[in-house]
């Protein structure tokens, strides 16, 4: 996977060297030569990573990193501050002003690539989410409701053998607020979807399993794929590491483990595994949006003719045939004009609910539009079609309706077209319209009935 990376840094020489072990494998590099033209090239190029020097003159990487993060247009990308610095309180200060990780210079390779490839997995599937979302499934994101969102107290679960290091770990992030499960405290590892874990920290040190074929495993299950997990390593064990996050670990922090290092880098990998949750969760709703009529809760045209297609195509295929049954309430127009348009949406709510009460599970109830409704019915023939457009009239016509504030009764009644595939050459115009002359036909000859071209 390459990715295009904007290098910052004021000396031209560090600049060079980065870019050459990054070209050297196929990413593409863009250069920035201080702090201003950082934030310029940023807003232009809009760059899969940037790798920021901290010490710089005018402008530091610290606060070059604080307005990226705080400008929407260059909020989500990751930061990876580079610097000969190699403080804990440093690396604190990088990963407070939003940087995703700190490189020390000089630059060990396989920890630049290693870093560079666990964030390009990571930014591959947030941009993916993010342009799902600007083809219009699901509203945006603003910065303020996600942060407020992903700052809350993180869900984690510690895997380590040494129950000592394990506690003291987990008594750090339990004073920070956040809610801890030991493997000591589990038991087992279980079922980690059940615990709703935001962060996995896996001890490298281990003895008695194999970390690496650990990360592998969560990374491969469905359950416990979106859970970042920090790796917990002995500095002698870069190679492991690195190894760990070419798996698809999150993070890596090195032993004896600083507390204040732990609790911000934790608090970091939370925000990204909740970013990526909130993302889907409006991606999914978007889906939903696009294909549900949300007066009614039923399938919308758009759907309903996606489903029509397929089962068509099933059925001239050598399938059973597919039956259609349009709907439409009689003298609706009166309901609106006599009780007021909030009488009649509960009116359609009502026919919705009497309509999914009365289909198969495989039926599939749309609502193409106004007082219209349309139900596809896989494997029906013409009969058994009209069976069931009549037993949904008497349905609606049985009982009134009870709508707004004063309770009142109305008396509903549907009039029902139905419809049958003929064979291979008929479309879906063919199949709609003969149920609509169907339709006419019963509100013709006095409503309240069902007509049709199949049986």
């Amino acid at each position: 996977m390459s990715a295009r990376i904007l290098v910052v840094d004021d000396i031209e020489a560090n600049r060079r060297l980065l870019q050459a072990k990054l070209e050297a494998q196929y990413y593409t590099v863009i250069q920035a030569e201080n702090g201003p033209q950082a934030l310029e090239v940023a807003r232009k190029e809009l760059p899969d990573i940037i790798l920021l020097d901290v010490m710089m003159p005018g402008m530091d990487g610290y606060e070059v990193c604080r307005r990226l993060k705080e400008d929407p247009a260059t909020a989500f990308i990751p930061v990876v501050m580079v610097t000969a610095l190699s403080d804990t309180e440093d690396r604190v200060r990088g990963l407070d002003a939003g940087a995703e990780d700190f490189l020390t210079k000089p630059v060990d390779d396989f920890a630049l690539m290693s870093r560079v490839g666990a964030l390009m997995r990571y930014n591959a599937v947030a941009s993916e989410l993010r342009q799902r979302q600007a083809n219009g499934l699901g509203g945006g994101l603003d910065l303020e409701s996600t942060k407020e969102e992903s700052d809350q107290p993180a869900r984690i679960f510690i895997v380590d053998d040494n129950p000592r290091a394990s506690a003291r770990l987990a008594a750090v992030l339990r004073e920070a607020g956040h809610t801890v499960v030991t493997l000591a405290e589990a038991g087992t590892m279980g079922d980690l979807s059940r615990l709703g874990v935001d962060l996995m920290i896996l001890s490298l040190p281990s003895k008695s399993f194999d970390a690496l074929k650990l990360c592998a495993h969560f990374k491969v299950t469905e359950a416990t794929r979106a859970v970042s997990i920090l790796l917990i390593c002995d500095p002698e064990d870069r190679e492991r590491a690195a190894k760990g996050l070419e798996i698809g670990a999150s993070d890596v922090i090195l032993t004896p483990v600083d507390k204040q290092e732990l609790l911000v880098r934790v608090r970091t990998q939370a925000r990204r595994a909740r970013y990526i949750e909130m993302l889907r969760r409006r991606v999914d709703k978007g889906l939903e949006l696009s294909v549900i009529d949300q007066l009614t809760g039923l399938y919308n045209r758009r759907y309903m003719m996606s489903q029509l297609h397929q089962f068509m195509q099933r059925s001239v295929m050598g399938g059973r045939p597919v039956s259609v049954m349009m709907a439409d309430i009689d003298h609706f127009k009166s309901v609106n004009d006599t009780y007021g348009h909030d009488a009649g949406d509960e009116v359609l709510q009502e026919i919705a609910t009497r309509l999914r009460e009365n289909v198969r599970p495989m039926d599939i109830v749309c609502r193409p539009g106004g007082e219209e409704f349309l139900v596809i019915m896989p494997e029906t023939p013409g009969d058994l079609a009209c069976a069931a457009a009549e037993r949904i009239r008497r349905a609606v016509a049985m009982a009134p309706f009870i709508v707004g504030r004063a309770a009142l009764r109305i008396q509903i009644t549907v009039s029902v077209g139905v419809s049958t595939i003929t064979g291979e050459q008929d479309t879906i115009a063919d199949l709609t319209k003969r149920a609509d002359q169907a339709l006419y036909q019963a509100k013709t000859t006095g409503r309240n009935r069902v007509e049709s071209t199949a049986a």
